[in-house]
């Protein structure tokens, strides 16, 4: 009888070992699927979420996600839309905990210079918003081009369509002082 309970022990202890092994194996899997997760991935399980974001220089926006690029957002407030560099992102508040991989191959090579390339086209109105500056001091144009690093920004006066003989100045931004560009619904990034 005493050897049945010791090969018992015995069995229900290597039965124990093989589970704290398995939830051991689930919990490092789980944890470098995690590590593999991309934010703009995150950010695309939260498209159509109300979703908080704070700048850098403390700028805040708040509107439903509708599209995470490989280098940008864009969220719907209610009378506007604003295209947010992540470089210019101090955190987000409101995603959810999916994540959604990109799959296209063409869209994950788009970058913030084809969504500002877009807007040069579509000849825009937009407010600019720059790194470092106060709410006060944006500038208010159209893109006319756009560079590897920067963008060329006629500045007009709001609601002035861009015109040769109505253009102030021309404005060179380099991306990484690019913290929002907003413009009025309607014309789509």
């Amino acid at each position: 009888m005493r050897w049945n309970a010791l090969f018992q022990d015995l069995e229900l202890q290597l039965a124990e070992a093989g589970v704290l092994d398995l939830e051991s194996e689930i919990a490092e899997r789980s944890r470098a699927e995690t590590a593999a997760i991309a934010l703009e991935d995150r950010l695309r399980g939260s498209l159509g979420s109300h979703v908080g974001v704070l700048l850098g220089s403390g700028q805040v926006f708040a509107g439903t996600l509708t599209h995470a690029g490989a280098e940008s957002l864009v969220l719907d407030e209610p009378l506007h839309q604003v295209l947010i560099p992540y470089a210019a992102v101090s955190h987000y508040s409101g995603l959810g905990r999916f994540a959604v991989a990109e799959a296209s191959a063409v869209r994950r090579k788009l970058g913030l210079a084809s969504a500002l390339r877009g807007l040069a086209r579509d000849r825009a109105e937009l407010t600019v918003l720059l790194a470092g500056q106060p709410r006060d001091a944006q500038l208010q144009g159209v893109i006319d081009r756009v560079g590897r690093d920067f963008f060329d920004l006629a500045l007009t006066l709001p609601g002035e369509a861009r015109r040769a003989g109505r253009v102030a100045d021309v404005a060179t931004v380099p991306f990484q002082a690019l913290d929002a560009l907003r413009s009025r619904r309607g014309g789509e990034f």
